[in-house]
């Protein structure tokens, strides 16, 4: 492999990474809004109470976010050689 294309595959494998775990952080707040919104755990009940909901939010929000966006990323990496050797 010539150095121009491991540095275009390097550049490409940080796009798939990106891409994927920005899909996964989506997924992580949308599953933290249907918490907050279906109040399960009276979670959204304490955060519309509480003296700064915006912070009380972002406080749900931002781990399952994290949490989402790492795991996406890390099965996408675990699942590459899965779909390298049997892609047609």
């Amino acid at each position: 492999m010539t150095p121009e294309a491991a540095r275009r595959d390097h550049w490409q494998m940080l796009r798939y990474l990106a891409t994927n775990a920005l899909y996964g952080a989506l997924v992580g707040a949308a599953v933290a809004g249907a918490l907050i919104w279906l109040n399960i755990g009276a979670v959204g009940t304490h955060i519309a109470r509480s003296s700064s909901p915006f912070l009380a939010a972002a406080m749900v929000v931002a781990p399952f976010a994290l949490l989402f966006g790492g795991a996406v990323a890390a099965s996408s990496i675990a699942l590459l050689p899965y779909r390298r050797k049997f892609r047609r």
